[in-house]
């Protein structure tokens, strides 16, 4: 595998960072999770434009242009013959002290990793998720906005612990109100009697690539959607629950915390959103 690291094309083995890197040390940086399906980088550019606003979120001065970071991007699929899976591509602080001081970190840092990824198997995709709800909750967006894309994911993490201390591959995890924010890795959206809904990033939902694509989706085939606090009783009594996220896909959900969704098979509106989603993704982004 090769990887884009500061400038260079590297071996895999020989891609590292500091330890003094204050991405290591205090989760100071931000990344994207992008895919590529069959030469496209999908939405691309919408990922490294979100990039750049969480990079400006946290006064971090990004090392290259969108148009460098789109051409590294690409090159680092090239580089290692790939024709669909997942890049990861991450900015962080740079090297600095053992203090909280990001103005003593001299540059940068921002590496490229191009390879594979599978969030789920293949059968849940087809039978679709029994998810749990988890206790931790997520963090306010007072305290740390949700649509920063940043390295601090020990929320997320701790959720998906309890998760699959439940025997879930996935979990809810509610804000401090109650209200769904989101999953630990991935957008929730519900259907109710026609109509599609997903928390909003004040809840404490990221802002999604693929949960953008929804949206665009759901209006082009005239299924009304919209933003609104959801509950784990929306989610219990809605007809059809799916998930969506760059690493997992678009996801069917057929069980909450014991209680079926819908008829428990996969729902109508969800497997459309789907079909209209994989079109998409080979024609919407940057060809490699």
């Amino acid at each position: 595998m090769i990887v884009y690291l500061d400038g260079k094309f590297v071996d895999a083995n020989e891609a590292k960072v500091s330890v003094f890197d204050h991405g290591l040390l205090y989760g100071d940086g931000v990344f994207e999770g992008i895919r590529l399906y069959e030469g496209n980088v999908f939405r691309l550019v919408e990922h490294i434009e979100r990039l750049e606003y969480s990079a400006k979120a946290i006064l971090l001065d990004l090392p290259l242009s969108r148009q460098e970071l789109i051409d590294v991007t690409c090159e680092t699929c090239r580089r290692n013959n790939l024709r669909d899976g997942y890049i990861r591509l991450v900015v962080t602080r740079g090297v600095g002290d053992l203090g909280l001081a990001p103005w003593l970190c001299a540059k940068p840092s921002l590496f490229v990793i191009a390879s594979q990824i599978q969030m789920y198997p293949k059968e849940h995709y087809e039978k679709g998720l029994a998810i749990v709800t988890v206790p931790t909750r997520r963090i306010n967006p007072a305290a740390l906005p949700p649509t920063v894309k940043s390295l601090n994911y020990l929320n997320n993490i701790l959720g998906k612990i309890e998760a699959k201390q439940a025997g879930a591959l996935e979990g809810i995890m509610l804000n401090d109100q109650g209200f769904i924010a989101e999953c630990t890795a991935d957008n929730l959206f519900v259907v109710h009697k026609g109509t599609i809904y997903t928390p909003a990033a004040a809840q404490g939902a990221l802002k999604g690539i693929t949960r953008d694509t929804m949206f665009d989706i759901a209006r082009d085939l005239g299924i009304p959607m919209r933003e609104q606090n959801l509950t784990r009783y929306d989610v219990w009594c809605a007809d059809e629950c799916f998930l969506t996220g760059s690493g997992a896909e678009v996801i069917p959900v057929v069980k909450l915390d014991g209680r079926v969704v819908g008829d428990g098979q996969p729902g109508p509106v969800t497997q459309r959103l789907l079909a209209d989603f994989r079109q998409r993704v080979t024609r919407e982004g940057v060809r490699i």
